[in-house]
């Protein structure tokens, strides 16, 4: 009888702890950025290459994974997380090339913009700010910028169009 009583015990612990997961990442914040969820093909207006991006909800729906590629071999990944303690969304970046890229940010409007500080290789201190923004016809713009002098001029240094994958 013990031993039934025990494994009740588990069983509703269980139960409980798969339900409060689920309701955990519920909240309408952890769904500001649902609108890059999908399958892409990426393009940038200075070039011809298609890149492919796959976003899609991990962990019981608390965080966005994005799985990166480029025809030329390169591949990053990314988990995107809304952090409920700080109120802001958080990215952790890694790729092919060692980039550790940690940005930090939220909604502002339509957009949800992050940014962070890296070092590039002159050891010089570089703001990254990393807009999205839905359009109209479904399709998202990510546009990469870059300051060498913390955030009073910006460059851009990658421009992307999202397009809805068709290959699929």
């Amino acid at each position: 009888m013990k031993k039934i009583i025990s494994l009740l015990t588990i069983i509703m612990l269980l139960t409980s702890s798969i339900a409060n997961a689920s309701k955990n990442c519920s909240a309408k914040e952890y769904q500001q950025f649902d609108f890059w969820l999908g399958d892409w093909q990426v393009t940038a207006p200075n070039d011809k290459i298609v890149r492919f991006n796959k976003i899609s909800k991990i962990n019981d729906g608390c965080t966005l994974l994005e799985e990166y590629s480029s025809p030329s071999g390169y591949q990053g990944k990314s988990f995107n997380i809304y952090n409920k303690k700080t109120k802001q969304w958080h990215q952790t970046w890694v790729d092919s090339s060692g980039l550790l890229l940690e940005l930090n940010g939220g909604l502002i409007g339509k957009s949800m913009v992050l940014q962070g500080k890296t070092v590039n290789q002159k050891n010089e201190a570089i703001v990254n700010r990393i807009t999205w923004t839905p359009n109209k016809d479904k399709s998202v713009r990510q546009h990469w910028q870059v300051s060498k002098d913390d955030g009073t001029t910006w460059q851009t240094i990658f421009d992307g169009h999202y397009q809805q994958d068709m290959t699929e």
